[in-house]
């Protein structure tokens, strides 16, 4: 048999999954820890992780898969490896780690992003860079240099986390052309790192990892890791990708037109487009796609909004901690389209891109204490999620992507049938849902990247459609309404 391997390292948790490349079976997936993972935040704003804690959770996971799988893990052919965006791991030149991760919901390196887009020039940088420097990886290492000098000094390479994971498994520090496009690294124009960026910020090209393709070898296992993880020596890792590039991966979402949505703790759509060009505010974010060549260009087009999965979690916690997700979803729907009047801007996980990387924080609007209750906020929770997916959908639509269907996995709030119906009916757009994930997608990366699939159309032989969402033509007024009622609110707020 052939098996291949998927992990998912996420800012809640991190999955693994084993995958039966044969038949497209899931043979076993487990994640740790299993409550989420604590993000320490030692002033407002800030939000870091221990990179050993990672690598911990990793193995915790894995030796659950391999436990119940009863394999022979001498037929895992291969690894593949999907990861939270934009962060930052700094490691000196024995590899061990100098300072806690700085992850993507961090906002301190706000400064150093806006300034970067000033000095080197916006026109410069959303032709080249096809974004504003704002609050990426290449901020937030320039944030490092000016605040810790005594960590930077040290630092021999820079990486992303999953470049982290990739690196305790080969003893090799390296990535991609996709991973250095979210770092904001990437100069589209020239096809290389950008010299204008790294001089700005006093960067060394040393600091940088040497590149690797997205499908291909990237490394192999050590023995020592082997026998710390329960695997062969010299096992393949040869996939690696963001998650946001991974999750549309994991649609099949490859070319021009096509759609992919995640709500998490963070909430995505992600389109592709074979144009290189940008949003003139930068309020939607453009990466290389898994397939992208300068021959034939594949850029994701993103929106993002970091207040999803947290804050329903966040609700659910506060208003019924005792109750399990489903029926949190079940208190939503007891409540009428546009939740009595109730709106929710989901705004509290730092800085939002779609606000020009403003810190707006959420908010709730129009309580009235003798008739509203929990439900009516597990509801407005819900649809202030799917409004502000529609918001920043908008702004793509400016940018001439075009949304027709959304394909999304049957996971995280797609589970709750307020909020993908509340998202179909605004976007007035299909939703496909797939029993697939993050983890499934880096193990299929990983079949592909190591030549046992062929061809894209052959690695998703076995992906099946599970749903259909179709927008409720019943209530299309009260919808809008509830829609418009939000931007008034998110408008009023920001001025």
């Amino acid at each position: 048999m052939a098996y291949f391997l998927g992990i998912d390292l996420g800012s809640s948790s991190v999955k693994v999954t084993l995958f039966n490349g044969e038949n497209g079976q899931v043979m076993s997936s487990s994640h740790a820890p299993q409550t989420e993972a604590p993000i320490q935040s030692p002033q407002p704003g800030w939000a870091e992780q221990n990179p050993d804690d990672w690598w911990a959770y990793l193995k915790t996971a894995l030796h659950q898969v391999l436990s119940t799988s009863h394999i022979d893990s001498e037929e895992i052919k291969a690894i593949g490896i999907t990861y939270q965006m934009h962060g930052l791991v700094l490691v000196d030149k024995d590899l061990q780690v100098l300072r806690p991760a700085i992850i993507w919901c961090d906002s301190r390196a706000i400064p150093y992003g806006n300034k970067a887009f000033d000095a080197l020039g916006h026109e410069y940088c959303l032709q080249h860079l096809l974004n504003s420097p704002g609050n990426f990886t290449a901020a937030k290492l320039a944030w490092v240099k000016e605040n810790e000098p005594e960590i930077f000094e040290h630092i021999y390479k820079y990486m992303l986390p999953g470049d982290y994971i990739a690196m305790r498994m080969t003893g090799e520090v390296k990535t991609t052309i996709s991973g250095l496009s979210e770092g904001m690294f990437w100069d589209y124009a020239n096809n290389c790192i950008s010299n204008d960026l790294m001089s700005l910020f006093g960067f060394s090209k040393e600091l940088a990892a040497d590149l690797v393709p997205t499908f291909g070898e990237q490394g192999r296992l050590t023995a020592s890791v082997a026998n710390e993880l329960g695997l062969k020596a010299g096992t393949l890792v040869c996939y690696r990708a963001g998650d946001q590039p991974n999750n549309a991966f994991s649609l099949n979402v490859l070319n021009p037109g096509e759609i992919a949505a995640t709500a998490g703790t963070s909430g995505v759509v992600y389109g592709i487009s074979d144009q290189i060009q940008s949003d003139s505010k930068s309020r939607i974010n453009m990466f290389a796609h898994v397939n992208h060549t300068a021959a034939q260009p594949r850029i994701g087009v993103m929106h993002c909004t970091n207040g999803v999965g947290i804050q329903n979690a966040w609700m659910k916690r506060l208003v019924a901690p005792d109750k399990s997700y489903d029926q949190f979803n079940e208190m939503a729907a007891n409540v009428p389209v546009g939740s009595e009047g109730v709106t929710i801007l989901p705004f509290g996980n730092g800085a939002e891109r779609i606000l020009e990387n403003r810190i707006l924080d959420a908010s709730i609007h129009g309580i009235n204490f003798n008739h509203h209750n929990a439900n009516t906020l597990a509801r407005a929770t819900q649809e202030g999620v799917a409004f502000s997916f529609c918001y920043g959908m908008s702004i793509m639509q400016s940018v001439a992507m075009e949304v027709k269907v959304i394909r999304a996995g049957m996971a995280n709030m797609f589970l709750s049938p307020v909020f993908r119906t509340t998202l179909a009916s605004v976007t007035n757009a299909v939703i496909e849902l797939y029993n697939t994930d993050g983890s499934i997608g880096a193990a299929v990366g990983a079949a592909l990247g190591s030549g046992f699939y062929k061809t894209p159309q052959e690695a998703f032989g076995f992906l099946r459609k599970i749903e259909v969402v179709e927008p409720d033509r019943n209530h299309h007024n009260q919808y809008l309404e509830a829609y418009r009622r939000w931007v008034e609110t998110l408008q009023r707020t920001l001025s």
